[in-house]
């Protein structure tokens, strides 16, 4: 006799029953396919964090390399007045490195960094050049310009915007009657004003001569140490210590003299200039305050 099967059993399902997928299934998929993109992103950007300092660096020190090169050009030149025509032409190749390292035409001059002592290394100025020149060729005073830490351009504009004062300082000395290193200071001082991004006018205002420091073999002829010191003697002594002769160069009845300079590369410790119309470079390091 045979047996049948339960009328349950005959209903079973022959297949698997459908289980429907979570309402998040559909972007659990869809997420691999976009973090790829993320990394790729996250990659970039950090590489470019790692790199930008190195690439800042490497300017920085690409700088600082066509400074000490300028530098090195001018040296021996005695500011400019014994450099020949190939030497001139390669220093204004080393000038033009430099200026393409400056920050541009378009960014405006800053004041606070002009502020300050900058002593002259070198200028192709032919109004500056002839000055030197009558220095070397005065026989009867030997008029000395020494060749370091003698003439500076000192800028006083520190909390302006629109200009301030410059003042342009020469050290010089008269053998056997001045000190040989600073016997006497020679003053031009000038109002500047900014007229752009970096040209400045320079409007001359008064020529001094102030500092003088008379050299032991004068001081022995007005005052001999082994005589006792007149009243005379002392106050001959007194007065050229203390004498200031200024001659201003603008009045009511004559126009002050000017010139237009634009600044083409400024930094902490580098100034670079050129004179527009007149023409020639000039070539300022950052020195100390002067006293």
């Amino acid at each position: 006799m045979a047996l049948a099967a339960p009328s349950s059993l005959r209903r079973l399902p022959t297949t698997p029953p459908h289980v429907p997928s979570p309402p998040c299934a559909s972007r659990l998929r869809s997420r691999p396919l976009r973090e790829p993109r993320l990394c790729h992103r996250l990659v970039a950007a950090a590489a470019a964090a790692a790199t930008a300092p190195l690439a800042s660096s490497s300017t920085t020190a690409d700088t600082e390399r066509r400074k000490h090169e300028l530098l090195r050009a001018v040296q021996e030149t005695r500011r400019g007045f014994a450099a020949g025509p190939d030497q001139r032409a390669a220093i204004e190749e080393a000038v033009v490195a430099v200026e393409e390292r400056g920050a541009g035409e378009g960014t405006p001059l800053d004041l606070a960094a002009l502020d300050g002592t900058w002593r002259l290394c070198y200028t192709s100025a032919s109004d500056v050049l002839v000055l030197f020149e009558a220095a070397e060729r005065l026989p009867p005073l030997q008029v000395k310009l020494n060749n370091v830490g003698q003439i500076y351009q000192k800028f006083e504009c520190k909390d302006r915007s629109d200009g301030g004062i410059v003042r342009n300082v020469v050290r010089w000395s008269i053998e056997n009657l001045l000190e040989e290193e600073e016997g006497a200071t020679l003053m031009v001082s000038a109002k500047f004003v900014v007229l752009s991004k970096r040209n400045i006018f320079l409007q001359f205002e008064e020529v001094a001569v102030e500092n003088i420091k008379i050299s032991e073999q004068l001081q022995a002829l007005i005052a001999p140490a082994i005589l006792p010191r007149s009243f005379l003697s002392l106050q001959i002594l007194q007065f050229l210590k203390t004498f200031r002769a200024q001659v201003p160069v603008s009045g009511p009845e004559r126009r002050s003299p000017g010139g237009l300079y634009y600044l083409s590369y400024l930094d902490r410790d580098m100034l670079l200039g050129r004179s527009v119309g007149g023409g020639g470079v000039f070539v300022f390091t950052k020195a100390q305050p002067l006293t």
